[in-house]
């Protein structure tokens, strides 16, 4: 399978996960939102390799198999620092987690999180729109990108896991940014060239 296919095998089944996410109060507004979901998935997927991609679409298929839906854990494993209170209920349902995973899992978040904090330095407006960097910066509604990466890389299997650190730390050794490949990808899906055209608009527009 290709990784055009691979990649829109991946975001089918996980838009048919997100959509059917339980929340208090009935469907976020997110949740109806199928074009911007489809922008923010396949930016992110798209500097990922066709390894990577195939593990992570069987960990969708296997988890399907099993009645689970990773979307759910996902927004779930985000309530431990934005919700605790309610996390602590609810947690022991949730998967354990492998410790050479968690390892591994506290390294990727460590570099994703140095990646947002260069990139708001060099383009504050689309910072702006953006999540905050930090756990510390959770709020009701809006998780941090620490937060969001470290629940959603706990849904991830612990082979998935082991890849997608190789694949970090191999960014590191060629002086690469998955954040910023990640941004160029968005930007330019909302017609943009690249980030710093995509700024400046912002610095000028709501």
């Amino acid at each position: 399978m290709d990784k055009k296919l691979l990649t829109d095998a991946i975001v089918d089944i996980e838009w048919d996960m997100f959509r059917s996410v339980n929340n208090k109060g009935g469907k976020a507004a997110c949740q109806m939102d199928h074009a911007t979901f489809l922008i923010m998935r396949n930016s992110q997927f798209a500097s990922w390799d066709d390894a990577l991609l195939a593990s992570y679409l069987n960990d969708l298929a296997s988890a399907q198999g099993q009645g689970r839906n990773l979307m759910s854990e996902k927004y779930a494993r985000m309530m431990e620092s934005t919700f605790p209170e309610e996390y602590a209920q609810l947690a022991d349902r949730l998967p354990s987690i492998d410790p050479v995973a968690a390892q591994q899992i506290e390294e990727i978040v460590s570099i994703h999180v140095q990646w947002k904090e260069v990139l708001d330095k060099r383009y504050p407006h689309l910072s702006d729109r953006s999540r905050p960097v930090r756990s510390r910066d959770d709020s009701v509604g809006l998780a941090s990108l620490e937060t969001y990466t470290r629940a959603e890389l706990k849904t991830y299997s612990p082979k998935t896991i082991s890849l997608y650190h190789a694949a970090t730390i191999k960014r590191i050794e060629r002086g690469e940014s998955e954040a910023e490949q990640n941004m160029l990808h968005q930007v330019r899906q909302y017609g943009f060239e690249n980030p710093d055209e995509a700024d400046n608009y912002f610095s000028t527009h709501a």
